[in-house]
């Protein structure tokens, strides 16, 4: 059984809100569920987050897109990259996060005890 998290952090790369999907899913179906409600000013993310309904919804919000791009796509959007650098900062909140064996190993039977690890775990970052 493998389980992805989609997450959504602040500037600061803490924990705001995340959606577990079933391994075998695209991160594109999480998205939406993922930012609904949420105010931001831009979005960084990454190639698997390039997909032209989630940037009509994000320039419908005035948000700042800032996405790498699959080669495939015909129309090049303008990224900055100096903006761009800063996603490492979700990409170290995951190695956090799978400092916790329990995460890493996804040793949780159920979702609802998974996503209260994922819960205790991201409290316990902050703390730090």
């Amino acid at each position: 059984m493998t389980t992805k998290i989609l997450a959504l952090t602040d500037a600061l790369g803490n924990l705001v809100r995340f959606v577990l999907l079933p391994g075998q899913r695209h991160d594109t179906v999480g998205v939406a569920p993922l930012i609904q409600g949420a105010e931001f000013e831009g979005l960084i993310a990454d190639k698997a987050f390039d997909a032209n309904w989630i940037i009509d919804e994000l320039n419908d919000r005035g948000a700042k897109i800032v996405v790498s791009q699959m080669p495939q796509r015909k129309t090049p959007l303008d990224i900055d990259l100096e903006v761009y650098k800063w996603r490492h900062l979700i990409e170290n909140f995951f190695c956090k996060l799978k400092e916790f064996k329990r995460i890493a190993m996804r040793s949780d039977k159920t979702d609802t005890s998974f996503e209260a690890m994922i819960h205790l775990s991201a409290a316990l970052i902050n703390s730090r």
